[in-house]
């Protein structure tokens, strides 16, 4: 029996696919709304004051990937496709919200992602987080009050503070118990031998808010609270895990023998398992809404980006595919090109899209999936066993490796989203889950070691591009599989291969806006005149 991680069991397909948020980063923007969000649910008042410390890729990026909205955006309350995040900051004034940001700088301690939040409520109540942004929308929260703990969601989390005093632990588990709620894990951290103490349980099942009175009402707890971080499968469906569908590649191969389904079809009932059938299928239809509006916007009504570095691309593309595309990349491809192109514009602009598996490469899955599919007429329900098929490939990158261009490279973002894509295109056109797992090895192969350095930390250029480059990637990796070309590192070797890679690459070309095209001398002279991180 292989012990799978919690991650792999609870991690819902719209955490890959997805979340639907404004742009431009799912790790920047809507991974850091998401941590100021559960930092202001641990308060029982609005929040009144707020500061933000910044570290590493947050400190070096925030202005240019809109992270300082997003903060003040979630210590508002908003949701990740609110487009309201944009003006955030004057919504903040209107509340009465103050807000500061402190940038801490570099420690290779910390996560890529981490910032120190800072809230005091209506109440005089104080609180200070410290969260990492995983990628995707994904988050950690790994310090509360100065007190090491770590929260990603995949079990329902009750926080509780009190004394540290004889009794004070067994009285709050005794409340648990009387909740009739089941304790999967208990942990208790304490400042001080007879000082302050937190007890974080972390339970089967639904969060039940009668136990907060009984808790609150001990005379040695302080305050009680569940912990809701936002997007986690727990959200979705609390105790809800489905480890036996998907282990790993090579076991989801076998898993679509064994039931005669393709990937995307064994991914479908792993998601009607974790949250119903019903919300599966009206997440997924939203899903392919909003990535059909994403893709054909900014060619429509092209809008100019935050840095203004692009903007009129995608149509560009569009515009001249029938005099160059026969030629070159030919018109689905083109196509393809045109739309992924097109969900960058949109991202830019802080316009809504879906992250596949991130905002930065948003562009690809789209773009491939449908292109191909307009052009073989495909009906919905095969467009979205595609998705479905996609967001397998993409569940076991971001649990086995990583997804973040701050963690990975470019090569984790663009990369992970053309193995999804590729996989996607060979699942369209009837190949077997074996050559669609065979293109997604191909795809990430093709693309190790693509550095992630965005110019002036907008997700702009050369963020754009690499989408195109990882449409190509996609169906020539496809059309290498469904031609009887397959991979010789099967996909789960390449996942970790990747994860080495990764590693191996200096702070400076993750995300940091310090190495790669970023230092570029035009690159530094456009960024002069940006008014983005202004």
């Amino acid at each position: 029996m292989v012990t799978r991680s919690p991650s792999l069991a609870t991690t819902s397909a719209f955490e890959i696919l997805g979340p639907v948020m404004v742009g431009p980063s799912s790790s920047h923007t809507a991974g850091a709304l998401r941590l100021a969000r559960v930092a202001a649910g641990l308060l029982e008042r609005p929040v009144v004051r707020a500061v933000f410390t910044l570290w590493n890729s947050f400190a070096h990026t925030y202005r240019g990937h809109g992270t300082d909205r997003a903060l003040v955006a979630g210590a508002l309350g908003l949701e990740t496709d609110d487009e309201r995040i944009r003006d955030s900051f004057a919504l903040a004034r209107e509340r009465g919200l103050a807000f500061c940001f402190e940038v801490a700088g570099d420690d290779d301690a910390l996560h890529p992602n981490t910032v120190d939040i800072e809230f005091e409520d209506q109440g005089g109540t104080r609180v200070v987080v410290r969260g990492e942004s995983l990628g995707g929308g994904r988050v950690r929260i790994c310090r509360i009050n100065g007190v090491a703990v770590d929260v990603t969601g995949a079990y329902t989390t009750l926080f509780v503070s009190h004394r540290d005093a004889p009794g004070a632990l067994a009285a709050c588990a005794d409340a648990v118990a009387t909740a009739r709620l089941n304790i999967a894990f208990c942990r208790t951290y304490r400042m001080e031998q007879g000082g302050s103490a937190y007890t974080v349980f972390e339970m089967d099942g639904a969060p039940d808010t009668s136990v907060l009175p009984r808790l609150r009402s001990l005379p040695l707890v302080e305050t009680a609270t569940f912990i809701r971080v936002p997007g986690s499968a727990t959200a979705l469906a609390p105790g809800v895990t489905v480890p036996e569908l998907i282990e790993d590649a090579r076991g989801l191969e076998a898993t679509c023998r064994e039931r005669g389904l393709t990937i995307g079809g064994v991914m479908r009932v792993r998601e009607e398992r974790l949250q119903g059938a019903d919300l599966a299928e009206e997440q997924m239809a939203q899903v392919l809404r909003v990535m059909r509006e994403e893709v054909r916007a900014s060619i429509e009504r092209p809008r100019p980006s935050l840095g203004g570095f692009i903007g009129g691309e995608a149509r560009a593309v569009a515009d001249a595919a029938p005099s160059v595309g026969d030629a070159l990349l030919g018109a689905v491809q083109s196509r393809a090109t045109a739309y992924a192109l097109a969900v960058l514009e949109r991202s830019a602009a802080m316009g809504v899209i879906v992250a596949a598996p991130t905002a930065g490469s948003a562009g690809v899955v789209p773009g491939c999936v449908l292109a191909l599919a307009e052009y073989l007429g495909s009906e919905d329900r095969m467009v979205e066993d595609a998705l479905w098929c996609a967001a397998a490939v993409g569940l076991l990158l971001s649990t086995e490796a990583c997804v973040a261009g701050a963690e990975g490279g470019c090569q984790a973002e663009v990369g992970s989203a053309a193995a999804m894509a590729a996989a996607a295109l060979v699942q369209l056109m009837d190949g077997t889950p074996a050559q669609s797992l065979d293109a997604a090895s191909l795809a990430l192969g093709n693309l190790l070691g693509l550095v992630c350095d965005p110019v002036g930390g907008l997700v702009e250029v050369p963020c754009q591009n690499r989408n195109a480059i990882g449409v190509a990637a996609a169906f020539s990796s496809a059309q290498l599989a469904l031609s009887g070309v397959g991979s010789l590192v099967p996909f789960d070797e390449m996942t970790k291969v990747m994860l080495a890679v990764g590693r191996a690459m200096p702070p400076s070309l993750r995300e940091t806006a310090r190495g790669g095209i970023a230092q570029a001398p035009s690159a530094l002279a456009a960024c002069g005149a940006c008014g983005g991180c202004a």
